[in-house]
Parts: C-alpha cells; structure tokens; sequence
C-alpha cells in the first residue's frame, strides 16, 4: 500500500503529493479506501473487481469506495483504459503527507481511524513480506530487517532524528514509474518503514532503583 504518513516538514515535498486537510482526512477515515489509494499507486491503474480481488472484498464495495475517492480527489477515471463495460481507476497522487496537530485536534475521530488504519497496513505489509521470505532470492532475503532502539530524547531530539532519517531516505530512489524505467538492472521495490513512538509510560531515571543495573539488550532484528 503506499507511503501512507509521511510529514511535510520532510525534505523534498513531491509536486504529486497531498497534503491532508479536513476533508481529505475524513476522506480516506476508512481502512478500505487507505489500502484502495496504496494499491493503485503501488501496482498502477485498475478496476473495482480486480481490487476487491486483491483486498477479499466485493466487487461493489470496492466501487463504492473507489467513487468517494473520486470525489475527494485522491483517484480518478483511467479514460485511456476504461471502455463501455468496465471502469478504470488510477491514482492521483503518488504519496499522502498528514503532520497538523491542530487538524488532528479538530478532526480526532477521523485522524485517529485514519492513522489506525496505516498501522495495520504495515503490519499486513510486514506479513506477507514474512511469509515470502523463505522463497525470496538470498541477496533479497540477506537485506529484510527488523530493529528497534530505545532511546531517551527530548521532543526537540526527537524531531532532529526525524529529519536525519527523512534526509538519508531522500538520498535514494523512489519508487516511481519514470525511476522505475530508468533504474539499474536488479532494483526492486523497497519500503522502509519509519516510525517515531513516544513511550511516555517509561520509568523516569529517578524512579529506577540505585546500584548496578544489567545493561539492556541491543535492538530485535
């Protein structure tokens, strides 16, 4: 599914990107129309029954939820595809942006649904990546990863990290069709995956008890 959250204090803001107001948060509230707009940008133009196919939906809940999208915005009629029988669909945009505190504070239902609804796209992501590892080829599989780190950071540290890791990513290729034509022979579509998640409920240093303490494991991989 797509590059789904992503921040527009970012580095290098696509002129093929959106930038998420009101009515395009509540737009895309619904974990079918997320995964709708991801696959399209990930495998190109399409018909309702072919998604609905790929997401275990009906062929008509797939329509519907591709003319919301429509009306939103965030896709729109494939007329060089489409014919007199069956409709087809392409994305708009290639990557949604959605980081306004205030917006999130006015709309939290729709903000909510909607960033619950990414999360459990990459955790579907990450799956089937999982299940298809052991028949990927072995330069493939030698770079599948998964860390994490704790740190302890300021909030000011925290946003410093963000934009480190925001500008090391630009530094690649992005998966577009025209990089797609035009990249090396061998290059496969790759998603890194970033997320920034305050643990608040931590213990303080001054609540943990004095003495030796057994140092923590390094990160899960």
């Amino acid at each position: 599914m797509a590059d789904a959250v992503e921040r527009p204090d970012g580095p290098n803001v696509e002129e093929d990107s959106v930038v998420l107001d009101a009515k395009g948060l509540r737009a895309l509230a619904h974990p079918v129309r997320v995964q709708l707009v991801g696959l399209l940008r990930k495998y190109g133009p399409s018909t309702a029954t072919r998604l609905a196919e790929r997401l275990g939906v009906n062929s008509g809940t797939a329509s519907y939820h591709l003319r919301q999208l429509d009306a939103a915005g965030f896709v729109e009629e494939d007329t060089e595809r489409g014919n007199a029988r069956e409709r087809w669909w392409r994305s708009v945009h290639r990557t949604t942006w959605f980081n306004d505190p205030e917006l999130a504070e006015r709309e939290p239902e729709a903000a909510l649904a909607y960033q619950q609804s990414v999360a459990a796209i990459y955790t579907l992501r990450t799956q089937q990546t999982l299940n298809g590892l052991q028949t990927m080829p072995r330069a493939w599989r030698n770079t599948f990863d998964m860390s994490d780190w704790a740190l302890r950071l300021t909030p000011e540290e925290a946003a410093a990290l963000y934009r480190e890791l925001t500008e090391v990513i630009a530094r690649y290729r992005r998966d577009t069709p025209e990089t797609a034509a035009s990249a090396p022979e061998g290059a496969e579509r790759v998603a890194v995956i970033t997320q920034i998640l305050p643990e608040l409920d931590a213990p303080a240093a001054s609540s943990l008890p004095s003495g030796p303490q057994e140092a923590e494991g390094g990160p899960t991989s």
